[in-house]
């Protein structure tokens, strides 16, 4: 799942980032409000961590701008601020929740499963295609030969995949989305990581693979 974090406070964002990343989140962060707009407006994510103070355009500002051009996204407001009119705006303008810091991270983590939950509208946190499950709280594939837990951006990709069957998805695409738009490492690490999961498709007797089509991209299909 990719999720943008606006916070201008750079410990906190780096403190935040590692424990989303850990917990098998794709993340991009920014600094100001200017930029999150940009990032939401060109990215494709499916959640956002904006806190309310920072420099250019506040979380607010920002809030609005994406909802009135239609994106739709779940929104957390992160802020030191508690007065309930704070809170009254954030929700009125779309917010899906409030976060006032200090925090621990057991509670954001929950705070953001759920409203991402309601937003996929995902009655319980495994994936099915073909004789394969997918287990998003514990990261483990399942087929009929066993299960096997996958490595963080493996489970990206394969989240990504099975909530697309048979959608082709590009390399680049891949790219910027699991790894973020600011990554700069080489592009040879998206088809690594899909080498990966197809070896463990394998082990665990699935009936679906990963299919490449020439200068397109890959796509999730079962054998049937």
């Amino acid at each position: 799942m990719r999720l943008l974090l606006a916070e201008d406070e750079i410990s906190l964002s780096k403190a935040l980032t590692a424990i989303l990343s850990k917990n098998n989140f794709s993340v991009d962060a920014v600094y100001d409000g200017m930029d999150a707009v940009d990032y939401l407006m060109k990215g494709d994510y499916d959640c956002a961590i904006l806190d309310v103070m920072m420099p250019k355009l506040n979380g607010f500002e920002v809030l609005k701008h994406i909802r009135k051009n239609g994106i739709t996204i779940p929104v957390m407001m992160l802020t030191a601020k508690s007065q309930t009119d704070d809170k009254v705006e954030g929700l009125d303008l779309g917010a899906n929740d409030y976060l006032t810091k200090p925090f621990e991270s057991r509670e954001l983590l929950a705070r953001l499963r759920a409203i991402t939950r309601t937003y996929t509208n995902t009655a319980d946190n495994e994936l099915k295609y073909g004789n394969v499950s997918l287990n998003r709280a514990t990261c483990e594939l399942t087929g009929p030969l066993g299960s096997i837990k996958l490595a963080a951006k493996e489970y990206q990709m394969m989240e990504y995949l099975m909530s697309n069957p048979g959608m082709l998805i590009s390399t680049e695409r891949f790219f910027d989305r699991i790894w973020g738009i600011d990554f700069e490492g080489d592009i040879n690490i998206v088809w690594t990581n899909l080498s990966y999961l197809r070896k463990k498709l394998q082990t665990i007797g699935a009936d679906v693979r990963i299919k490449a089509s020439r200068n397109q991209g890959y796509s999730l299909e079962t054998d049937k």
